[in-house]
């Protein structure tokens, strides 16, 4: 019996020895596990931090002179229809600026767009900001005679007045030229992409409405209106080209997103409500509901109301979004880039709202999921 104990008592001990030499090579693997971990953590990071450092010194880099000693003027060629990233290649190449997308990305974030074609003369010592007012001022010595403000949520009409109030023009020129067909077609081959699906839409009453962006424009010396009129698509056109990809994947046109901006730009004002209210007419859109904005009667009214009758939104016109369902024709103004984002990122689609109405005295918006909660919300807050 005792030789019996014993064996086992050393069968016992060999089991917990092998048992602690398997949680030693265990404790070892997982050691070496971790080491190995914290080291590729350890040089990921490292690289991150270096990648980014060379990149902002790059940036830095890039926003300086190509080479400040250098002054000796190189001949640019800026072909009429260029766009800010066609500028930008051309002056890489030329050797006048030291990147391309540095300068792309400078141009956008200033918001410039109304560069001229031409022949310049440009040198590395030059700054960005020499360059772009180079390329503002024109490759001519023409002056600059007038500006002209395009602000958001205006419409044509509203444009052509501002255009006749500071140049030379009249609002029936300016209007009579939102009509030319030939220079329509021009602008829509120049510009395919932004004007495609607005040319195609039956029963616009114009076909840019929505499409001269909101910004201040200079008229040159000897400038034509057709000039200053192209100048406002092909800014509308360099602030869409980041989205048309998301556009088409959405499976929407140009002219749909116009629409649906022009109206968020009226009804909402907070980037939060612009979204919200966006979500609401997709909404409406999803269940072949009527959007029913005023927005739109007053544009098939072409005038501005405080109130609607019924006589009013029962107007007979395509516009009339409160009797026809879908989009109708086009855009009712010039949305902003805030708007455009608004439509193509809705939120709270998933809450189903389908009202809105906002207290005009606060500013809030309240959102409704049927008519009876609406007209409750209308009536608490006394519109």
């Amino acid at each position: 019996m005792a030789r019996l104990a014993s064996r086992q008592d050393n069968q016992a001990h060999r089991k917990a020895s092998e048992i602690n030499k398997k949680k030693a090579r265990l404790a070892a693997e997982t050691r070496t596990v971790h080491h190995l971990v914290y080291w590729i953590v350890g040089i990921i990071t490292a690289l991150l931090v270096v990648i980014g450092l060379l990149t902002y010194h790059y940036v830095k880099s890039s926003l300086k002179p190509l080479d400040v000693n250098n002054t000796e003027k190189v001949t640019v060629k800026i072909p009429i229809g260029s766009s800010n990233k066609d500028i930008a290649t051309e002056l890489q190449n030329k050797k006048i600026i030291k990147s391309a997308a540095v300068f792309s990305y400078y141009v956008k974030a200033h918001n410039y767009s109304d560069f001229q074609a031409g022949k310049y003369y440009f040198s590395p010592s030059m700054t960005l900001d020499q360059i772009i007012t180079q390329l503002q001022k024109g490759h001519s010595t023409r002056k600059v005679i007038a500006k002209v403000l395009v602000k958001e949520g205006v419409m044509v009409e509203d444009i052509a007045s501002a255009v006749a109030k500071n140049t030379n023009w009249s609002k029936k020129e300016f209007l009579d030229l939102m009509k030319d067909q030939d220079f329509l077609e021009s602008l829509a081959k120049k510009y395919p992409k932004l004007l495609k699906s607005s040319m195609a839409s039956s029963g616009v009453r114009y076909h840019l409405e929505g499409y001269l962006f909101p910004l201040t424009y200079s008229v040159y010396e000897k400038e034509t209106l057709k000039q200053l009129v192209t100048q406002m698509v092909k800014a509308t056109n360099e602030q869409m080209a980041p989205y048309y990809d998301t556009i088409a994947q959405k499976n929407l046109t140009v002219q749909q997103v116009m629409t649906l901006s022009s109206l968020v730009e009226r009804e909402g004002v907070k980037e939060t409500d612009r979204k919200k209210i966006a979500g609401v007419f997709f909404n409406r859109l999803d269940i072949n509901m009527p959007i029913q904005s005023d927005i739109s009667v007053m544009y098939a009214l072409n005038t501005h109301k405080e109130s609607l009758t019924n006589k009013d939104t029962s107007v007979d016109s395509p516009y009339n979004l409160y009797v026809h369902s879908g989009y109708g024709p086009g855009p009712f103004n010039s949305p902003s880039l805030q708007s455009i984002r608004a439509v193509l990122d809705p939120s709270e689609r998933d809450q189903n709202y389908l009202y809105f109405v906002a207290n005009l005295k606060t500013g809030k918006v309240y959102y409704s999921h049927t008519y009876e909660e609406h007209l409750t919300t209308n009536s608490s807050i006394g519109q």
